[in-house]
């Protein structure tokens, strides 16, 4: 199977006044193409840090990160940049859509920053087909509850077929019948698409819908991970 994600021995640190604050200590972690990964941890264990450093938002105080064949941590701001728009989508607790922008118009917007400059409109409706947006399409985000807001998210962050999707606490604004609907639509992505995807939760009802769940605590990840056969 395809090694998309590799992390060697992450470490970061912060420095607080004259204090050093350790937030990850020497985390390794390897996804292969397909897998659908929950990090889970209580609060300030460090699985935002993680998955900031595993998607280039934040670089770490040393370690080495790959990503689909390509070194995110020696790669220079701008290069850091295009792997990240070429490569990953994200998906955060805060939906993030352009108010102006129609479902669709906020996919098409996506396409184009983060594709190759062109839009595919046949992905465009398999994607919003599967994840039950059909009859939203023309909807602007203030015309959708919080679930479909989280679902257009979803589909813009897979649209552009990225090598890895990463999600922090996807479902945090969700009440639970929504965080249900998102979190069954993040296994269809992963069953239909082959998606690979990681997603940082602290609800274990969230982990169990993904293959396989790494535990962190106090910078570090707690073994053994479990495995979930679906």
């Amino acid at each position: 199977m395809r090694t998309i994600l590799e992390a060697e021995n992450l470490v970061k640190t912060y420095r607080v006044g004259k204090v050093d604050v350790p937030a990850l200590r020497g985390v390794s972690l390897e996804v292969h193409e397909g897998e659908f990964i929950a990090i889970m941890g209580p609060s300030g264990c460090g699985k935002s840090t993680m998955l900031h450093l595993l998607g280039g938002l934040l670089t770490p105080t040393t370690g080495r990160i790959i990503l689909d064949g390509e070194d995110l941590t020696a790669a220079s701001d701008a290069k850091r940049t295009d792997i990240r728009r070429r490569k990953i989508g994200f998906v955060f607790q805060r939906f993030n859509l352009f108010p102006t922008l129609t479902a669709e118009g906020n996919l098409r917007l996506a396409e184009r920053i983060h594709g190759n400059g062109g839009e595919d409109p046949q992905r465009r409706r398999e994607v919003l087909k599967l994840l039950g947006l059909e009859d939203k399409l023309h909807h602007k985000p203030l015309e959708l509850s919080g679930g479909e807001q989280q679902r257009v998210a979803l589909a813009r962050a897979v649209v552009t077929r990225p090598a890895i999707v990463l999600a922090d606490e996807p479902t945090g604004n969700l009440d639970s019948e929504n965080s249900a609907l998102v979190l069954n639509m993040f296994q269809e992505l992963n069953y239909r698409f082959n998606q690979t995807i990681v997603m940082i939760t602290h609800n274990p009802e969230a982990a169990a819908m993904c293959r396989h769940i790494v535990q962190m605590r106090d910078g570090h990840i707690v073994e053994p991970t479990a495995s979930i056969q679906l």
